[in-house]
């Protein structure tokens, strides 16, 4: 005997915060980084074969200012971690970042000084994405991820204060070169 019964047929019952997070993830706005070989395969999903445009992201924007979402693609060198860093910045809040491929996610083969081992030491990462270079099909469901993860996400207060710890942790983790493990 709740609310639902007394309202006419026809209507829709939400809160604010899912009513946002649906149209979150219906028009989000890629940001592209493309630094190496995976940038060819992100290129291909915005291609007519695989049509993100069915999502709500057919033009992958040229300005940070325009984008909510970085898809990083590619290894990231120490020359480039300024200018990744720089465009993060640029893009207005609400933001999500894709690290796209291995070299993007911990650095790949290339564990020498030139290479950043993971762009989450340098920005906040929400889905990191495997592969050498990862399908299309891949992205896709990295994408459809991240959908279902913004559709849930909070407003207000709560979200950026959650955001700010995350990008802090980011900053102060250990480097993969330091890390003790199996492998070590």
């Amino acid at each position: 005997m709740g609310l639902e019964e007394k309202i006419p047929g026809g209507f829709m019952l939400t809160t604010v915060e899912k009513m946002a997070g649906l149209a979150r993830k219906s028009s989000m706005f890629p940001a592209t980084f493309g630094l190496a070989c995976c940038a060819i395969e992100m290129m291909t999903t915005g291609a007519g074969r695989y049509d993100l445009a069915r999502f709500g992201m057919e033009v992958f924007r040229g300005s940070p200012r325009q984008a909510d979402l970085m898809i990083v693609a590619g290894r990231v060198s120490q020359k480039m971690a300024p200018v990744v860093r720089q465009v993060y910045d640029q893009m207005p809040n609400p933001k999500w970042v894709i690290s796209m491929g291995v070299c993007a996610s911990s650095g790949g083969m290339f564990n020498n000084y030139a290479i950043v081992q993971g762009v989450d030491h340098i920005i906040p990462v929400d889905i990191y994405l495997p592969g050498c270079p990862p399908r299309p099909e891949m992205l896709m469901d990295a994408i459809l991820k991240l959908h279902e993860k913004i559709k849930d996400e909070k407003l207000g207060v709560n979200r950026e204060a959650a955001a700010r710890e995350a990008e802090e942790a980011a900053m102060k983790a250990l480097p993969t070169i330091e890390m003790k493990g199996l492998l070590r």
